[in-house]
């Protein structure tokens, strides 16, 4: 789904996204950073090189960078961890603020600032809830 393209991409982002695609493919193929640096730099001469063609050469030559980086894709790419694909790929769960509500008032009472202050916005929120969209009817409770 992330593939799917939301508007109609320019020429030039198209070729950026190849550029960085290919580095990224490069990183994954050669683990030594001076091998890596090297074949980085034959890879920004040859999009140098054909920085200032005409619309329809820049187009077949987009078309045939992208069918070499199909073809030399590696057949394990590196993935950061915190992205998708990745090792670590929305593991952190992200807790609902209710949560904090159940706590045991021992566990409360360890942080008193924090909770006096939460305590003092949920007030506010509920004011400004009631001036947004009125009181509820307390007829109407459960009733679905």
């Amino acid at each position: 789904m992330a593939q799917v393209p939301l508007a109609i991409v320019s020429h030039k982002r198209q070729v950026c996204s190849l550029y960085k695609r290919a580095l990224r493919n490069l990183e994954a193929w050669y683990d030594r950073r001076d091998v890596y640096r090297y074949r980085a730099v034959q890879m920004r001469a040859r999009f140098d090189e054909n920085k200032n063609k005409d619309v329809a050469e820049g187009m077949r030559l987009l078309a045939s960078g992208q069918k070499e980086l199909f073809e030399t894709k590696h057949f394990q790419p590196r993935n950061f961890a915190n992205s998708p694909g990745g090792c670590a790929f929305e593991r952190e769960v992200i807790l609902p603020d209710w949560v904090l509500d159940y706590w045991h008032p021992l566990e409360k009472a360890q942080y008193p600032e924090y909770f006096a202050k939460r305590e003092q916005r949920k007030k506010e929120y509920v004011a400004w809830w009631e001036k947004q969209y009125g009181k509820p009817d307390p007829s109407d409770v459960g009733h679905h």
